[in-house]
């Protein structure tokens, strides 16, 4: 059973709240979950987290694995350091096969020689 640390919504249209919860990837958003570890709102200012810091720490040593979002609020409250972002080498084109190049430069300049016009 893979275990994630995700968010879970709650709140009216609009106003949205968080739970952030341990719960089995299998199951759905706002489904069944293993266990609430803290609550996020988006709408006050600055965002409010609150977190049972010891659980979150409990579900990262046993395997957990934190959404993109419910990462972000983790390294907001200090629970996990943000990993430098690097930016994924371009990949290498082949180079072009020279021996075609070399081929039509040559079919190129023997068309390009004046015929030569028999003698009458």
């Amino acid at each position: 059973m893979a275990v994630k640390i995700r968010l879970t919504r709650l709140g009216d249209k609009k106003s949205p709240f968080y739970r952030v919860v341990a719960a089995d990837s299998r199951c759905a958003r706002n489904g069944k979950y293993i266990e609430n570890l803290g609550t996020y709102d988006p709408l006050k200012n600055p965002a409010e987290i609150k977190l049972n810091k010891e659980r979150v720490a409990y579900w990262l040593g046993v395997g957990a694995t934190p959404t993109d979002t419910a990462r972000e609020i983790l390294i907001k409250d200090g629970l996990i350091e943000a990993k430098p972002f690097v930016a994924p080498r371009p990949k290498k084109m082949p180079p072009a096969p020279k021996a075609k190049a070399e081929e039509s430069a040559e079919g190129a300049s023997e068309g390009e020689a004046p015929a030569e016009t028999p003698a009458e």
